[in-house]
C-alpha cells in the first residue's frame, strides 16, 4: 500500500517549495494530498494558482508524514488550531514531519521544536532560538522525525532524507 503524505499549503506559498517536493513525492510513488486551509486553490507568492484536494477536514484522516513547504503561507497555516493539533499529533506518533524556509513557523506554534536541532530559513533564526530550539543553519537537519531545510537550493537533499524516512517508515 502507497504511503499518504499530506502538503499543507495556503495563499502565498512559495511555489517551487510546493512544486518540487509534490512532484518528487509522486514519483516515488506516494499518495500526496495537498490541503488548505479552506479547501480552495491557494495562490503562490508569484501568482500561481495551485489545485488542493480538499480543506481541514482532510486532516482526519491517515497519513504517513507531512510537509510544509515555505514562503508566506505558514504564517497563515498556524492560524489553525487544527493545523497545528495534526502537525503536533503526526510529531508525537513518530511520523516524519518535514519543512523547509519559513515551515518551521508552523513547527513553533505547534509547539515541537523545544530542544530539538533544526533549520530555516536564517530571517526566522530567532523565532526557533525563542521557541527553545537549537537553530543550526544548516542547508538541511535531521532530528528523529523532524526534518527541516534553509531554502530551495537544500531542496534536493532534503527530499532526499524525507524520502529515505519515509520509506523507513
Amino acid at each position: 500500500m502507497s504511503k499518504k503524505i499530506a502538503i499543507l499549503v495556503a495563499d502565498f506559498v512559495e511555489e517551487v517549495e510546493f512544486i518540487y517536493p509534490y512532484y518528487r513525492l509522486k514519483e516515488e510513488g506516494f499518495d500526496v494530498v495537498v490541503i488548505s486551509p479552506d479547501g480552495k486553490p491557494v495562490k503562490g507568492k508569484k501568482g500561481l494558482t495551485i489545485s488542493v484536494d480538499g480543506g481541514l477536514e482532510l486532516l482526519k484522516g491517515e497519513y504517513d508524514a507531512v510537509y510544509i513547504p515555505g514562503g508566506y503561507a505558514p504564517d497563515r497555516l498556524r492560524r489553525y488550531g487544527e493545523v497545528l493539533d495534526f502537525v503536533r499529533e503526526m510529531y508525537e506518533s513518530g511520523r516524519p514531519v518535514c519543512s523547509i524556509c519559513h515551515g518551521p513557523w508552523v513547527l513553533i506554534s505547534a509547539g515541537i521544536v523545544k530542544g530539538r536541532r533544526v533549520t530555516a530559513y536564517f530571517a526566522i533564526k530567532d523565532d526557533l532560538v525563542n521557541a527553545g530550539a537549537r537553530y543550526t543553519g544548516n542547508p538541511v537537519e535531521v532530528d528523529g522525525n523532524l526534518i527541516t531545510g534553509t531554502d530551495p537550493s537544500a531542496m534536493p537533499d532534503l527530499m532526499k532524507k524525507f524520502v529515505e524516512i519515509v520509506g523507513r517508515k
